[in-house]
């Protein structure tokens, strides 16, 4: 992943983590966005490479981002969280401009 990252509390929204096994529904600011992938604290373990997908609602935009991506880590125990890593797959090119765009902005840090 990119080290550029959009940090949370400018989502106008929640940020949502849909998977078979789980739906999540995150606060801004427990979830940091790359351009190419998403990290964030979960209370229940995501099993590596699954398929997920995450709606994103950035500030000022008017439309959600919708983001389909694999779980490549997932790291902690059920008293302390865990952190969850995925990357996106799979974007359309509106989508990765859009990304893109965010990590580039002042928002996103290098």
């Amino acid at each position: 992943m990119s080290a550029k990252k959009y940090v949370g509390g400018s989502f106008e929204q929640p940020v949502t983590v849909e998977a078979r096994q789980a739906s999540l529904e995150l606060s801004a600011d427990t979830v940091v966005i790359h351009k190419s992938g998403i990290e964030f604290r979960s209370p229940t373990p995501f099993n590596p490479w699954a398929e997920m997908t995450v709606a994103l609602q950035p500030p000022g935009d008017g439309g959600k981002l919708h983001c389909h991506g694999v779980v490549i880590a997932c790291d902690g125990s059920k008293h302390a969280g865990y952190h969850v890593s995925m990357v996106f797959t799979s974007l359309t090119k509106q989508v990765q401009t859009r990304l893109n765009s965010i990590a580039k902005s002042d928002l996103g840090v290098g």
